[in-house]
């Protein structure tokens, strides 16, 4: 199985399966809510009818089963484990959404925009608690109960690790100075924990060796480092004909990114005009759009960006290279992250 594309077609049937089973209850005093859930995961509409949308690329499930592989295990023995962090990823969402009062979702309305507020919560709230119950189930995988209360702890620290990275980017919102070192440390919570997890989880599953799981550990979240960064860089100079968004988008909401935040530290008159522009009451506008690229181009942030994403993603393929784990599945591992960061949209 030595092609990603194969390897996907193998196990996401499986992973979906799985996550289906546990959102599958139709108790009709509760049916609601795991209506609520299936719509939220693309499988049903607002009338609760069969439908097929776009429920997200599972990234995570599959790094948790190649990682598996990689550390020398089963990966149908970590299908709960990949389960477990699909459903926590999807539980941010339905959070997420409602933090930002975002409308829409994968080009459907957000959980909570029909649903409402407090039965979205709700929802969400089942869906991490199915989460930690997905963890559970590897006891039936034949993990050992150690190994398994091991795996849960990890999970939850990576968990909470991706509360604290959402409040410090809520928190970011009022602040005018936010540091870079401030910043990675808040995607290390909200975009790089739960990789992390996964290829921790995966290799947990596979071996008791806590230097090779480090290694898996620190490749995740190296990995979710270099592509929020270049996430950033396309939110800024994407080509919106790629991208789905319009560009510069996070310059007009004055989103606090990694290129903003760099040339906001730099020294000079430059950045003084960059901050005047993102501590103003006034709105911006595209016609505020030239001087601001300008100002970011005169103080280098593009190419500082992308050589801060080329140093996590060589941190994420060396600690990767360091593992010594079964080269099909590493070189798996290597095409999924190649893939993810040479993404231009």
């Amino acid at each position: 199985m030595n092609d990603l594309k194969a390897f996907s077609r193998q196990w996401l049937p499986q992973i979906e399966s799985y996550i289906r089973g546990l959102l599958s209850d139709e108790r009709p005093e509760v049916r609601g809510m795991y209506g609520m859930m299936r719509y939220h995961m693309g499988w049903e509409d607002e009338r609760g009818r069969p439908i097929e949308a776009s429920g997200g690329k599972r990234v995570r499930p599959l790094v948790v089963l190649m990682s598996c592989q990689a550390a020398g295990g089963d990966p149908t023995q970590a299908l709960p484990a990949a389960a477990a962090v699909e459903l926590v990823h999807n539980f941010s969402l339905i959070h997420d959404d409602i933090e930002d009062n975002s409308l829409t979702r994968r080009h459907r309305p957000t959980l909570w925009s029909w649903a409402g507020v407090a039965q979205a919560i709700n929802a969400g709230d089942a869906m991490f608690t199915l989460a930690r119950l997905a963890v559970l189930g590897l006891r039936a995988s034949g993990i050992d109960a150690e190994r398994v209360l091991a795996a849960l702890d990890a999970f939850d620290r990576a968990c909470l690790h991706l509360t604290e990275g959402q409040y410090m980017d809520i928190a970011f919102e009022t602040r005018d100075e936010v540091s870079v070192e401030e910043y990675l440390s808040m995607i290390g919570g909200k975009t790089a924990a739960l990789l992390a997890a996964s290829a921790q989880l995966g290799a947990m599953v596979a071996t008791d060796d806590a230097d090779v799981i480090a290694l898996f550990h620190r490749f995740g979240r190296e990995l979710g480092l270099s592509f929020q960064i270049q996430d950033d860089i396309l939110g800024i100079w994407g080509d919106e004909a790629l991208t789905g968004k319009s560009a510069a988008g996070d310059i007009l909401t004055r989103k606090k990114t990694w290129p903003v935040l760099y040339a906001l530290s730099q020294p000079g008159p430059d950045a003084e005009t960059l901050a005047a522009y993102y501590r103003s009451d006034r709105p911006l506008t595209p016609t505020d759009l030239p001087p601001i690229l300008e100002l970011l181009s005169r103080l280098n942030a593009r190419p500082a960006a992308e050589e801060a994403a080329r140093r996590h993603a060589e941190a994420a393929l060396a600690a990767l290279d360091a593992c010594a784990g079964e080269p099909e599945a590493v070189a798996l591992l290597q095409e999924l992250a190649k893939k993810l960061l040479g993404r231009r949209s």
